[in-house]
């Protein structure tokens, strides 16, 4: 396992030592507004983070963990090295320009071939990244044998140090690559990132006699599809009584099976033969027939108790998605709001983009203390074997997520008053006053990540069915990407909505001293806020698999 979490140490430097200062290479080298930088790296995040879901798919039905790490891992690599030669010669950027030394001429932005280079160095390694994080975590927690108490506590340790491991990573990209990239150039940077997904390889290479991998058993969505339509059109079919489903009155729900998970099995299964499904969405019953309506969309009720599992998962991960589009604001206007202000310490001057170390080394120091002190206090207070659950591990991450925002508004009025205070509204002169107030909001959100991800991961994986569980444990990521989406779509529909003749959109034009930027601050911890009520009430109703009732 000790490969597996150097590799994500790696993965995670060579992605987010250029993700956290993405947005400034694109406003001071590609010339976009802030505004567009913003909207073009939440869309480059939310679509690494999306394509998870196609990693954890290919994992579940072609392809085994192992593999799959290699092949993004050389994408990955690949796009890096487009994005290096680019950032490299001067002829593949548009014209350099100084906007203190000319406001009135405006920048040229990047158009033509050289976005295009741009872009496909970025997809590339989006899609590089996708295919780990789809593939990584589940390829770690398969390792461990969840039939004893003592395996599942191991993968539990493992989640939460995968997360210490991602901001290990993390820690090295926004202090010492950030500072390569703004002091000694972005061709370092991306080098520096090129390195490290390569080294990575190797690295995960030498652990290859010591893995169990899960031979794939055939596509999950296929089963998930066939259930949903054959529901659908035996409930439109006219049937006789004899082609009915016995009486469900009394069904249990189906019994579930911990057993060791064989590597070399490829028809591992974590539900119980049953013969009856349980009541619970009774309306996936009726695809279990005797005479269904198409040959090739016999169910069997085993396939139906698994698109349950994943059924009652979905709103859950649903509710995760406002605390990504919060965590958005960390990569984008924290880091735009961070330039404005001093960023100096002593004679030091800090990259914006190294803001991300607040929330990284407190991650770094409250994994380790959850796994080893809070968890095993738990346990001997609820008398459980997981002491804090998952969902309740979620919902304080959901809950840190409004104090977050609500915080954010604060710093954003207080930074806004010393702008008028110190008449520098149209200047592009450091504000006299220290980016540390930032901290506070990266604090917070990162708190919230941390106990969101992990949470996340490990429940996604423990509750799905065993032949899903790389596509399920990719809801984790793909809750990062609609995250993402969404708070591009949040503030294009901010501006439509604000803007008139009348009045300026709150988040528009190349100054973010112009901003409205607390009214959106304040709008995401009320969306927060809903969003955690409507998390309590699914939440409430979820019975885990291990202590499930009957219905």
């Amino acid at each position: 396992m000790v490969a597996s979490r150097l590799v994500e140490v790696l993965e995670n430097l060579a992605y987010l030592a250029n993700a956290s200062n993405l947005v400034l290479y694109l406003s001071e080298y590609m010339h976009f507004s802030p505004s567009k930088s913003a909207n073009s790296v939440t869309n480059f995040m939310g679509t690494a983070f999306l394509l998870a879901l196609l990693g954890g798919f290919l994992s579940d039905a072609f392809c085994t963990t192992y593999f799959i790490y290699l092949i993004s891992a050389l994408i990955e690599f690949l796009g890096l090295v487009v994005l290096t030669i680019q950032a490299r010669s001067a002829s593949l950027k548009p014209p350099t320009c100084d906007l203190h030394a000319a406001p009135s001429v405006p920048c040229e932005q990047v158009h033509g071939t050289q976005a295009a280079m741009l872009f496909i160095g970025l997809y590339l390694v989006a899609l590089g990244v996708g295919g780990i994080k789809g593939s990584l975590p589940p390829h770690g927690a398969q390792q461990f044998d969840e039939a004893t108490p003592q395996g599942r506590k191991q993968r539990s340790t493992f989640f939460n140090y995968f997360v210490f491991c991602l901001s290990f990573g993390a820690l090295i990209a926004v202090t010492f690559v950030v500072w390569v990239e703004d002091n000694k150039g972005w061709q370092w940077g991306f080098g520096i990132s090129t390195f490290a997904i390569f080294l990575s390889i190797p690295v995960f290479l030498a652990g290859s006699p010591f893995y169990r991998n899960k031979i794939p058993c055939g596509s999950p969505l296929t089963t998930i599809n066939k259930v949903l339509i054959a529901a659908l059109l035996n409930s439109c079919v006219s049937r006789n009584s004899t082609s009915a489903i016995a009486s469900m009155a009394s069904s249990p729900s189906p019994p579930i099976r911990t057993g060791k998970e064989n590597g070399q099995d490829s028809k591992s299964k974590d539900v119980e033969s049953i013969e009856t499904p349980s009541t619970s969405l009774s309306f996936l019953n009726r695809a279990v027939s005797d005479t269904p309506a198409c040959g090739a969309l016999e169910c069997s009720v085993q396939q139906v108790e698994e698109v349950k599992i994943v059924m009652k998962i979905l709103p859950l991960f649903a509710c995760t998605i406002m605390l990504n589009c919060c965590l958005a604001q960390l990569s984008t206007f924290s880091v735009q709001q961070a330039a404005t202000m001093n960023t100096k310490v002593g004679s030091l001057k800090v990259p914006p983009a190294s803001l991300p170390i607040f929330p990284v080394v407190f991650m770094m120091i409250l994994a380790p203390v959850y796994d080893h002190f809070i968890i095993p206090f738990a346990r001997r207070v609820t008398k459980t074997e997981m002491g804090i659950s998952h969902l309740q591990r979620i919902g304080i991450g959901l809950f840190l997520s409004i104090v977050a925002m609500a915080i954010a508004a604060l710093v954003e009025i207080k930074r806004k008053s010393v702008v008028t205070d110190s008449g520098l509204l149209d200047s592009a002169k450091p504000l006299p006053i220290t980016f540390f107030w930032i901290a506070f909001q990266y604090l917070f959100l990162g708190s919230a990540d941390l106990f969101v991800l992990a949470g996340l991961l490990e429940f996604c994986f423990s509750e799905a069915p065993v032949s899903m569980r790389s596509l399920a444990t990719s809801l984790s990521w793909a809750s990062l990407a609609i995250g993402y989406y969404l708070s591009s779509a949040i503030v294009s529909i901010v501006n439509s909505v604000t803007g008139n003749s009348k009045h300026k959109p709150w988040l528009s034009g190349g100054n973010l001293n112009h901003y409205y930027l607390e009214r959106f601050y304040w709008l995401m911890c009320i969306l927060s806020t809903l969003n955690f009520m409507h998390y309590l009430f699914w939440a409430s109703k979820y019975k885990y698999r291990s202590v499930r009732s009957s219905k």
